[in-house]
């Protein structure tokens, strides 16, 4: 039979595949720890070995979701990783000034006119904002100011 991988072995099985942050790695990890401490303890080595790193998991979460999402969105998804306050505003910062480019790259792929009719209008703003771009944005771009 298989021996059971140690505490140790998980964590870097999980963090092989993906950036995980700390407490999304420590909810993994908590059945399978004996006491709370081992796993603290585990995670701060992993942390100083530089193994774990939550600037780096923001890092990636919102380079993989900015070609489909808004910044909304993304900041969304980073709250609930628990993240700190202030690394999730400078990824807000960061995205906020391509958001009108993203979701213009976005609006093309799916739409490629401008809407002709309300109806249009308001199916191509829910398209949008469900992606989680500013509403500032999808006036701008469905205005038609910015059409080259």
């Amino acid at each position: 039979m298989y021996a059971k991988p140690s505490l140790r072995a998980r964590a870097l099985g999980y963090l092989s595949r993906r950036e995980h942050s700390r407490a999304e790695l420590h909810r993994k990890l908590a059945s399978y720890a004996e006491h709370e401490t081992d796993l603290n303890v585990l995670l701060n080595v992993l942390q100083e070995e530089g193994y774990l790193s939550d600037a780096r998991f923001a890092e990636s979460v919102a380079h993989r979701r900015a070609a489909r999402c808004g910044v909304r969105r993304i900041i969304n998804e980073l709250k609930q990783h628990e993240l700190d306050a202030t690394l999730i505003e400078q990824i807000g910062a960061d995205l906020q000034s391509s958001e009108l480019t993203r979701a213009k790259a976005i609006w093309r792929k799916k739409y490629g006119n401008l809407p002709t009719t309300s109806i249009e209008r308001a199916r191509q703003t829910r398209f949008l904002a469900m992606r989680g771009f500013a509403h500032a944005t999808i006036v701008s771009l469905l205005s038609g100011c910015d059409e080259e």
